[in-house]
């Protein structure tokens, strides 16, 4: 069974290693991804076994992360802000 993971921000979800019943082990940066809508899905790369499924942040959440120092959030909230002032230009 796929974890779930809620919150995008947790630290070092990335790196920790993941099992599969195939007898493949690595972390999320060796699966085969897929973006969907709502969250990413991602993969064994040795049979496709849903490992991992991490939800997209909201903007609220982007922000709470960034106002903690989380250093991708704060990027992200930059690319927000930014495309925020420019719809809004339109």
């Amino acid at each position: 069974m796929a974890e779930l993971l809620h919150d995008y921000f947790t630290p070092g979800w990335r790196e920790r290693t993941h099992a599969c019943a195939c007898g493949w082990q690595g972390d999320s940066r060796a699966m085969q991804m897929d973006l969907q809508d709502e969250v990413t899905d991602y993969a064994c790369p040795e049979c496709g076994n849903l490992l991992l499924i991490v939800s997209h942040p909201d903007r609220e959440q982007v922000r709470r992360a960034a106002a903690a120092g989380h250093p991708e959030a704060i990027q992200q909230l930059a690319l927000l802000e930014e495309a925020e002032r420019y719809l809004g230009e339109r």
